[in-house]
């Protein structure tokens, strides 16, 4: 959620081969939507990390999500876009109770909800697929950057219920130095509180994956999060895996390259088990 994210116009060139190109990191091949869906036959979660202003990685979400609902039946989608505190309103929208307006005013839906994530949520309504509403509230994250990690334990346990159980592990070295690079390398106490609020995303969004799971093992997961909260297999990623092992992961990579046709492949094999690179788009006339 680092990235800002902006209403964007579908991109034309979607169903062009040349549009984007999908790799896996396991076979050492590039691959087609169909074969990623093949390849996740024995995966619990499958997380896609976007960058959110990218609309080819938003089309390719909902073609992915469309096979795999196609080829499994039940595809539980989890996304960051929505926060725990507004399950019950998308709920009631799922249901039919509620119309689609309220649910994206009162759920704080994002600005480009309608061009690039509600394709999904559409077809996860007419399928009757369960949508988890996977982050934390930005009123409890930001608290945190202000105030630090330790004020979620004088929140009221009503409250408490809308993140993940305390105290939120911060522990993962590999994921700190990225953080800390991104905040140039200075961090004050200032940028502590924002990576521990960071990793309230990542805990929570973990901990609702986590709760599905465990009542619906036979259940594939696919989840939507920026992508810094997955590459490297880190984050949201590492905290799942914290609260069982055994559970079964594979992360999507997606992002644009200045020339799709001269990519090397090795330069990004750390960031996941599919990388997906399409071309960066100049606004230059």
């Amino acid at each position: 959620m680092f990235l800002l994210f902006l209403l964007c116009a579908p991109f034309c060139l979607m169903a062009q081969s040349s549009a984007y190109k999908i790799y896996s990191t396991e076979s050492k091949q590039e691959i087609s939507p169909k074969d990623l869906v093949a390849a996740v036959a024995e995966t619990d979660v499958l997380v896609f990390g976007e960058e959110h202003d990218d609309s080819i990685a938003h089309q390719l979400q909902t073609e992915i999500y469309t096979m795999l609902l196609n080829k499994y039946n039940t595809v539980t989608l989890s996304m960051e876009m929505f926060e725990t505190d507004g399950q019950l309103i998308l709920d009631e929208y799922l249901e039919g109770y509620i119309t689609e307006s309220k649910m994206t005013n009162d759920t704080r839906a994002w600005g480009n909800y309608p061009t690039d994530y509600r394709p999904m949520v559409e077809l996860a309504k007419k399928k009757k697929q369960t949508v988890i509403a996977a982050n934390a509230p930005r009123r409890y994250v930001n608290m945190v950057s202000r105030l630090g990690l330790a004020s979620l334990g004088n929140l009221p346990k009503e409250s408490q219920k809308y993140i993940a159980p305390l105290p939120i592990d911060t522990k993962d070295e590999g994921y700190y130095e990225r953080f800390k690079e991104i905040m140039g390398g200075h961090m004050s106490s200032i940028g502590m509180n924002i990576y521990h609020a960071q990793c309230v995303w990542d805990a929570t969004m973990a901990h609702r994956i986590f709760q599905h799971w465990k009542k619906h093992k036979k259940e594939r997961i696919f989840h939507l999060n920026g992508r810094f909260h997955s590459d490297y297999q880190q984050g949201t990623i590492t905290q799942l895996q914290r609260l069982n092992k055994k559970i079964r992961i594979k992360n999507i990579s997606c992002f644009a390259v200045p020339n799709l046709e001269q990519i090397d492949w090795e330069d990004y094999v750390d960031l996941g088990s599919f990388l997906i690179v399409s071309e960066e788009v100049s606004n230059v006339p």
